[in-house]
């Protein structure tokens, strides 16, 4: 009989306990202990096992779980005869860091003091006795929400120091989801004031303890070095391109077959690949992720689970404020095209607003890219073939892509009957009320000029375009037409639809331009221009090309042709 599907099972013991579907991953205990690392940092796309996996080494090492055989006796580690004498021996600090997404710096800085302030009251049998003197007493009782920097900063470092005066042995130390604080940071501007309170938070509990046995952290991305590992030099980092641990994270396709053989699946196994494999971890290719198959195996429907478990505010803002190239390649990839860029594993967040390569370097680490191939060069550069990940990953972008273009939905549809019937005046109506309602939405803040924001707008209104009409148009945008690069071109794919030139301009204020006047020079611009000569070499008469211009000033447009 095929085992229950519990969806959202992180907690190992409740696992093992209730008899729920469960891969075994038991062996990463043994293959993370042989490899006596200090402070090991594994990064995964979201819901890849990483908390599961944290909780499963917990409730082995944990000495709150001495004794409890009976979660392993049936797994691969207990087969490991010398590791059944560690079950249970060690004293651990385990902490998450997967809530931690304040709007600003002190909201944030709150609950990761409320989440140590957690574990010291879970250690309060430490203030009985003669075990802490009277001033360690005092420190003790002072961990609040509310403490200051200095001592959040030493706080797990002072812990550590009474739980291995306790125990009489040196502590692990388990943080899960260590980089969610700072992407939100990013998102939200306060990257600074949080990085200089992990970097000293990092370097007292990782580097300088002496009470520190080991110590496993998870996250998605590789921060820089220098946002948070000047002071922390020694974490052994295993990130997707590692060998280490290829398969303990995610389901293999070995793995996911038994499972489909397990519930009556089996016969889908080609669709379960073409939605929810592609990732490649190390030399390990084909890994499924295993939110989407439990999804699949408790649903039996092909959807888009994980792409739609988290917040993907960062990757919005990525894509939505990228570069005219940006979004050109991201109208290749969803078309199923590759892209070919250089990989830093190492993100470095205040470069993602001007670098291209760091983009795709945190999509990549993300999960929303994989690795078709790699190549070193002579200098010794490695130079990768990525592609969307699958099919659920192509499915979400469509929807994110979509729905920034649908509030309201019914004004956007109009939007798309006035573009392909002609109607200027329904296209003029439209185009004003989203940008006076979503235009903010779509500013990329400290920076911005007057030219570039209706820029980011009208390449992100491409994409949207994209989504519904790529099957009836092949559409392209920043391209060389003529004597120069038009801004959007849609290419009819039937000779019963009328090909379409826009181009955008800025009304430029300070010489007095008005809207008539930019939206005149922009129509200028695509008749001296010669854009039409690329439909024209494609067949296309000349009375079958519309032209439009697009003029901006704010939040005002006018559309003219």
């Amino acid at each position: 009989m095929a085992r229950t599907v519990a969806i959202g099972k992180q907690d190992f013991e409740k696992v093992i306990t209730e008899d729920v579907f469960y891969v075994d991953k038991t062996k990463f205990i043994k293959e993370w202990w042989d490899g006596r690392d200090d402070v090991t940092l594994i990064t995964r796309p979201r819901r890849f096992g990483k908390t599961l996996n944290l909780s499963m080494v917990e409730k082995f090492f944990s000495v709150k779980y001495a004794g409890r055989s009976d979660l392993f006796e049936n797994l691969s580690i207990w087969g490991e005869e010398e590791y059944r004498d560690l079950q249970g021996t060690y004293p651990m600090i385990f902490l998450s860091f997967a809530d931690v997404k304040g709007t600003n710096f002190p909201d944030t800085y709150e609950k990761i003091c409320q989440l140590i302030t957690d574990v010291y009251n879970q250690c309060d049998f430490l203030l009985e006795g003669e075990l802490l003197n009277e001033n360690e007493k005092a420190n003790y009782r002072k961990v609040s929400s509310d403490m200051n920097i200095p001592m959040a900063s030493g706080s797990l470092k002072a812990l550590s120091n009474y739980l291995a005066r306790y125990y009489g042995k040196s502590v692990i130390i388990l943080l899960d989801e260590y980089d969610t604080p700072m992407q939100e940071a990013y998102v939200c501007g306060y990257w600074k004031e949080l990085t200089s309170f992990m970097r000293s938070l990092f370097n007292a509990t990782f580097k300088t303890n002496p009470y520190l046995e080991r110590a496993l952290m998870t996250g998605i991305t590789r921060v820089s070095k220098e946002s948070i590992f000047s002071d922390f030099n020694n974490p052994e980092v295993v990130t997707t391109t590692s060998e280490k641990y290829e398969d303990s994270f995610g389901f293999t396709q070995e793995e996911v077959r038994e499972a489909l053989k397990e519930y009556g699946l089996y016969e889908e196994r080609e669709n379960v690949r073409t939605w929810y494999d592609g990732f490649t971890f190390g030399r390990k290719r084909d890994i499924y992720n295993p939110w989407s198959i439990i999804g699949y195996l408790d649903k039996r429907k092909f959807t888009a689970y994980w792409a739609n478990t988290s917040s993907n505010s960062l990757v919005g803002k990525l894509i939505r404020e990228g570069s005219a190239d940006v979004k050109i390649t991201m109208e290749d990839l969803l078309a199923g095209g590759t892209l070919h860029t250089k990989i830093d594993e190492q993100i470095v967040y205040n470069q993602l607003d001007n670098g291209e390569d760091a983009i795709w370097s945190l999509l990549l680490a993300s999960g929303y890219l994989r690795v078709e191939s790699y190549e070193i060069n002579e200098d010794g550069e490695e130079n990768y073939e990525l592609k969307l990940t699958n099919k659920e990953v192509t499915l979400m972008f469509k929807r994110m892509i979509n729905g920034w273009f649908q509030t309201p939905a019914s004004a956007y549809n109009a939007f798309i009957r006035a573009l392909l019937s002609g109607d200027v005046e329904a296209m003029n109506a439209y185009m004003n009320r989203i940008t006076s309602t979503t235009f903010s939405f779509f500013d990329t803040g400290n920076g911005s000029t007057e030219e570039s924001e209706p820029e980011r707008f009208y390449h992100g209104f491409v994409l949207g375009l994209m989504v519904d009409l790529s099957k009836r148009y092949k559409i392209t945008s920043n391209r060389e037409s003529g004597y120069g690069r038009y801004d959007v071109m849609l290419e009819p794919r039937s000779k019963e639809d009328d090909a379409i030139i826009i181009e955008f301009k800025v009304c430029r204020t300070a010489k007095k331009q008005t809207l008539e006047e930019a939206v005149n020079e922009a129509l200028k611009q695509i008749e001296e221009k010669n854009y039409t000569a690329n439909l024209e070499d494609a067949g296309i008469e000349s009375e079958r090309i519309r032209k439009y211009g697009f003029a901006f000033e704010g939040k005002k447009v006018l559309i003219g042709e």
